[in-house]
């Protein structure tokens, strides 16, 4: 059976290595003052920063169902199955939206929400890929990578709290009391949803916190998963020179090859909400 995958651009491949990978990419849209805009092809990551530091009105969307839907056609000419593996449904509509569309496609294209997003979603394509490679169904690599859903977390320390008050998720006072204070707040995707984890005051705090956290699911969460089963990934926005040193911090502290550790900008769709200057570690089972 000839099965591909489906995935999209939160997951962070790029063209050129969703081009080797023999994987498909749909883009999301980022509306900037009325216009839309998709990351790489007429929206660069200097672009995207310089617009977000001016203040533009930038928002995010989900892919038209046009465009999913004529993905699929072409893709189904060529494949049996597709395996579409969005970002979390618990992060954006895109899931619920390609479930639905789903519903027309019996047998054919399989939705996976298994409550990923940006390098745990990339783990989860490689995933998908190591399944394919067994000779796996499209039906069962999806019941497969939903079974796993709960074997990855992400946390993230974001640099100021401004994009934050702007998606609503903290009062304008609360954003300025975080300015003052120097405040560096750290979240956790768990479970699909981004979710307050600490308030930390400085970087150098936020880090020892995360460090904190990721042992702490070394010994619970993942207690009975090898290290070597285990993904490490870094993600980052607009910061690369940091995010190779919070790498290294990560390779020290877990005693794990820096080799082995992804390091990735998160999507420019993740970032509106987020900001630049974030910085964030996660871990997820490999299946092997």
């Amino acid at each position: 059976m000839n099965i591909c995958v489906v995935t999209d651009d939160n997951s962070g491949f790029t063209s050129s290595e969703a081009k080797d990978l023999g994987i498909y990419l749909i883009r999301m849209p980022i509306i900037i003052n009325g216009e839309v805009y998709f990351e790489n092809q007429n929206l660069s990551e200097n672009e995207f920063y310089e617009k977000l530091n001016e203040n533009c009105d930038i928002k995010t969307s989900q892919p038209s169902p046009g465009d999913v839907l004529k993905t699929w056609d072409e893709l189904l000419q060529r494949y049996d199955q597709i395996i579409h593996i969005n970002m979390s449904s618990g992060l954006s509509e895109a899931c619920h939206s390609a479930f639905m569309l789903a519903e027309e496609y019996k047998n054919k294209v399989f939705v996976v929400d298994n409550h990923r997003i940006s390098v745990t979603l990339k783990q989860a394509v490689y995933d998908a890929l190591t399944l394919i490679k067994k000779g796996y169904d499209g039906e069962k690599i999806k019941n497969v990578l939903e079974d796993e859903k709960s074997n990855s977390i992400i946390y993230i320390m974001v640099d100021t709290l401004k994009y934050l008050k702007k998606g609503g998720r903290i009062t304008p006072a609360g954003a300025a009391l975080g300015a003052t204070l120097h405040i560096k707040p750290v979240l956790a995707i768990t479970g699909g949803k981004l979710d307050a984890y600490a308030k930390c005051i400085g970087v150098k705090k936020a880090k020892k916190i995360m460090l904190e956290a990721g042992k702490e699911a070394l010994n619970d969460k993942f207690k009975d998963i090898p290290v070597d089963d285990l993904s490490f990934a870094v993600a980052y926005t607009y910061n690369k020179d940091e995010a190779l040193i919070w790498a290294e911090e990560i390779s020290k502290e877990f005693n794990i090859n820096i080799n082995d550790i992804l390091i990735d900008p998160l999507s420019l769709s993740v970032a509106t909400h987020i900001g630049p200057g974030a910085l964030a570690i996660a871990i997820s089972k490999k299946i092997k």
